[in-house]
């Protein structure tokens, strides 16, 4: 039976509340209703994956089914968490999102050499920031199909 994320816990990792709320205000208004857990820095999402801090009851903080992570992060960054997470053997298997407003070439590059599955410019008007997490939704809820963790 393929699994996809459909039902699955996604991990924000976003810095801003204004894209934080966008982003959850996106995603219901196409549909998802997949829990949210919102991380504010990249030590706060390297606790939460690693069970560490006040997020050391692994069972009753889950693994995500997928991780959208923004790139420009107090303390350690975006691009920091990426390489954690995939040189760790269970979490790579753990499709990362990279949504940053980061269209520099570099980036992009080096993202994708780390690991990520994909990475998403933000778009800078709300219209196009909702079409862009309706087709996210779209592809990674409902089309693709992911490995179990």
């Amino acid at each position: 039976m393929k699994k996809t994320i459909e039902n699955s816990l996604i991990l924000l990792v976003e810095d801003s509340p204004e894209d934080y709320e966008t982003t959850v205000r996106a995603f219901r208004k196409s549909g998802l209703k997949n829990g949210i857990v919102h991380c504010q820095d990249g030590d706060e999402a390297i606790d939460y994956l690693f069970h560490r801090g006040k997020f050391a009851d692994a069972g009753k903080h889950h693994l995500p089914g997928i991780i959208l992570l923004d790139l420009n992060l107090p303390g350690t960054d975006g691009r920091e968490v990426l390489k954690e997470i995939k040189k760790n053997e269970t979490l790579k298997k753990i499709p990362v999102v990279v949504l940053t407003t980061s269209s520099d070439e570099r980036d992009i590059e080096q993202c994708y050499a780390d690991g990520a599955n994909s990475y998403i410019q933000k778009p800078v008007d709300l219209s196009g920031f909702f079409d862009a997490v309706k087709r996210l939704k779209e592809y990674w809820f409902e089309i693709s199909i992911i490995p179990k963790i």
